[in-house]
């Protein structure tokens, strides 16, 4: 049963948030995150701070963070190892040391924090496991079909789905079922980090303006990419691919005899 509503509370449903209906719930998601003793944790969109109290005791640090002033007031001073900042997930600052993200997610901001956490691979999140809209989370662990933000995203991070929790986990119910999704940084990333500006503008324009108007046919040939392909038929690992060769291309002169060297074209 969910249990009553701190004094000076809004409602649930009164921020935007689906709140976690059962403190088992979300003690169970934080075991499945594999927390540990020595991580610093983030709860983004904390609401009445279940995942919060399942975080207590179990990590070295957790930062709550609630853009709604009443719950924040709430959250403050219940655990000794929390450290409430009452702000806007999409924008507060991220920590300088490695730390995960153990989150219910406000449903209408949840693409803005996934590009928050995900855009930079320079930023040290280690691991995401976030609560999200079942079909978000489905299309988002899906390497294909591809999208700009998932090919980027998949560049640093390996992006699955943790488990299905249906409408009645949560108060109020959404109309929809929600998911976890786990983003996991790779050990070995498909892209070099300091690449990461460049990486974002070349698969951008692949997709705005097709494979071929970024990529030489002699690249396509080598990854064994038709050059009719669209966009979204290549996934991250093939996009990485095809961003190092036209890399290599770029800096490697021309052989023609009798002309002045140049890059081939991309």
């Amino acid at each position: 049963m969910a249990g009553r509503r701190a004094r000076g509370a809004p409602p649930a449903g009164a921020t935007g948030q689906h709140l976690l209906r059962s403190s088992r719930l979300a003690a169970e998601l934080v075991r499945d995150a594999g927390v540990r003793r020595d991580d610093v944790v983030l709860d983004l969109g904390a609401g009445r701070g279940r995942l919060t109290a399942a975080l207590s005791g179990h990590a070295r640090r957790v930062v709550a963070v609630e853009l709604d002033p009443r719950w924040a007031a709430c959250l403050r001073g219940r655990w000794p190892d929390v450290d409430v900042v009452e702000g806007d997930a999409t924008l507060v600052p991220l920590p300088a040391e490695p730390f995960r993200v153990v989150a219910n997610l406000p449903f209408a901001h949840t693409t803005a924090i996934l590009r928050r956490l995900l855009e930079d691979p320079r930023t040290p999140l280690v691991r995401a496991d976030l609560i999200v809209e079942w079909d978000v989370a489905r299309r988002r662990a899906l390497p294909w079909p591809s999208t700009v933000n998932g090919v980027c995203w998949g560049a640093w991070y390996r992006l699955s789905v943790a488990r299905r929790l249906p409408a009645g986990a949560f108060e109020p119910p959404p109309p929809v079922a929600a998911g976890v999704l786990a983003a996991e940084r790779r050990p070995v990333p498909l892209v070099p980090p300091d690449d990461a500006d460049a990486f974002r503008p070349f698969v951008a324009a692949g997709f705005r303006r097709g494979v071929r108007a970024v990529a030489s046919t002699r690249a396509l040939r080598r990854l064994g990419v038709a050059g009719a392909a669209a966009p979204r038929d290549l996934d991250a690992h093939q996009w990485a691919a095809l961003f190092a060769l036209c890399r290599e291309a770029r800096r490697r002169p021309s052989r023609r005899p009798g002309g002045p060297g140049r890059a081939e074209g991309l």
